[in-house]
C-alpha cells in the first residue's frame, strides 16, 4: 500500500512525496493582485511537499472575491507570480496555479467598481469583506450567453499566463462556493436555459471552462477541484449524487492531469464512485474538524486511509501553513507546530505565515 512518503508521476513531474499543499487564501497580495516577495518567500519554505497547489488567482478584474487576492489577469500578475515559482524551483519544489472566479462572492468595491456576476441573482447570505471593512453582499447580475463566453475565454488567457509565469499546471477551482461551484449547485442556479436545470445542463459551464483551460496549455497541465456537498459561502446542493456523477461522466476520457476533490470521506459512497469512474489521477483532501483542531499529526492517517481507498495524492492544508518542513516532520514523526490565531491567515505580513519555525538544521 502507498504511503504518503512514496514518489508517484504527475503531469510529466516527477513528485518526491504524495503530500500536496492545498491552495489557500493568505491575502499577501498588493492592491492590484500583484504576488509579492514574501510570498515568494512563504512558497519557497513549503516547498518540501510533492506539489504545490498555490492560492487562488483570478482570472478577470470582475471575479475579484476579497482584497489582497492574487489574480493572473495582466503582466504585472504574470511577472509578480515568476518570481514565486522561480523561488520555488530554486528550493527544489513543484507548483500549480489555481483559478477562481467569485462570481456572487464578491463586492464592487473589491473589483473596481465592476458588479459580480453569477448563474442566477441569488445573493450571497453573508457579508463580504472589503477595504471598508464588512459589507452586505450584493445581488449578483445573472450572466447572459456573452458573459459566460467571455468568462470562459477569460480562463483559458489566465491559463496561458500561468505557464507563462512558471506553473507547470493548472487547477480549476470547481468548489467552495466560487462560479462554477454556484453553477453546479440547485441552490445558486436558477437558469432555464441550456446551463441550468438538470445535473447535465448545470454542468455545462464548468465542462467549458476545463475543457478550454485543457485547450490552452495542455490536458496534462489541467486539473479541477470539486468540494461536493460543501456548505461553504453559503451553498445548498440537493442532488450532489447526480451531479458530480454527471460532471466526471463529462470529463472522462478528457486526459486531464488530476481530479482534486475535497473534504474526501473514504467511506462515503460518492467518493467510492468517483474514484471507480475517474480514470486518471485523484488527489483527496480528507475530512479533517473544521474549524476544530487539526489532529495531532496534521492529516496524515486520514490521507494514508484515502490512499488505501484508491487516492493517488493527499492535499493537505493547515497543517502546511504551521509547518514549513511538514513532510520531514512527519518523516520522522516530530511534533507538529500547533496553528496560531486563525486570524493571522488574513491579515498580512510575516506574522502567522513566514515565521513558524522549521526542525533545527531542516531547511526548511
Amino acid at each position: 500500500m502507498a504511503t504518503v512518503f512514496d514518489p508517484v508521476r504527475l503531469a510529466g513531474l516527477d513528485l518526491p512525496n504524495r503530500l500536496v499543499m492545498a491552495p489557500m487564501t493568505r491575502n499577501r497580495a498588493d492592491d492590484d493582485g500583484v504576488p509579492t516577495p514574501l510570498m515568494a518567500t512563504y512558497y519557497a519554505q513549503r516547498a518540501g511537499a510533492g506539489l504545490i497547489v498555490a492560492e487562488a488567482s483570478t482570472p478577470n478584474a470582475v471575479g475579484q472575491t476579497y482584497p489582497n487576492i492574487t489574480a493572473l489577469h495582466t503582466d504585472a500578475h504574470v511577472a509578480g507570480w515568476r518570481r514565486v515559482t522561480e523561488a520555488v524551483a530554486a528550493a527544489g519544489g513543484r507548483m500549480f496555479a489555481q483559478l477562481q472566479h467569485g462570481g456572487r462572492i464578491g463586492h464592487p468595491d473589491n473589483s473596481g467598481g465592476l458588479h459580480p456576476l453569477a448563474p442566477s441573482p441569488v445573493a450571497l447570505p453573508e457579508t463580504i469583506f472589503t477595504p471598508r471593512g464588512h459589507q452586505p453582499a450584493v445581488v449578483p447580475v445573472e450572466m447572459t450567453h456573452d458573459d459566460i463566453g467571455t468568462t470562459v475565454a477569460d480562463f483559458a488567457a489566465a491559463a496561458r499566463r500561468a505557464i507563462d509565469a512558471g506553473f507547470a499546471g493548472v487547477e480549476v477551482h470547481g468548489g467552495n462556493g466560487y462560479l462554477l461551484h454556484q453553477f453546479l449547485a440547485s441552490g445558486t442556479n436558477h437558469r432555464t436555459d441550456g446551463y441550468g436545470g438538470s445535473p447535465a445542463a448545470r454542468v455545462r459551464f464548468v465542462v467549458e471552462v476545463v475543457r478550454a483551460v485543457a485547450e490552452a496549455v495542455g490536458p496534462e497541465r489541467t486539473g479541477l477541484r470539486i468540494a461536493p456537498g460543501v456548505t461553504a459561502n453559503g451553498m445548498s446542493e440537493d442532488d450532489t449524487d447526480a451531479v458530480y456523477p454527471a460532471l466526471v461522466d463529462a470529463l472522462s476520457g478528457s486526459g486531464l492531469a488530476y481530479l482534486h476533490v475535497v473534504f474526501a470521506d473514504p467511506g462515503q459512497p460518492l467518493f467510492q464512485h468517483l474514484r471507480k469512474h475517474w480514470e486518471g489521477t485523484l488527489i483527496a483532501n480528507p475530512a479533517l474538524p473544521w474549524p476544530g483542531p487539526l489532529p495531532a499529526d496534521g492529516g496524515r492517517a486520514e490521507g494514508e486511509r484515502l490512499l488505501a481507498a484508491g487516492a493517488d495524492l493527499v492535499a493537505l492544508g493547515r497543517a502546511f501553513l504551521a509547518n514549513p518542513d511538514l513532510v520531514e516532520r512527519l518523516r520522522r514523526g516530530a511534533p507538529l507546530n500547533p496553528l496560531r490565531d486563525r486570524g493571522l491567515m488574513y491579515v498580512g505580513g510575516a506574522e502567522g505565515y513566514t515565521d513558524y519555525p522549521a526542525l533545527a538544521g531542516d531547511r526548511g
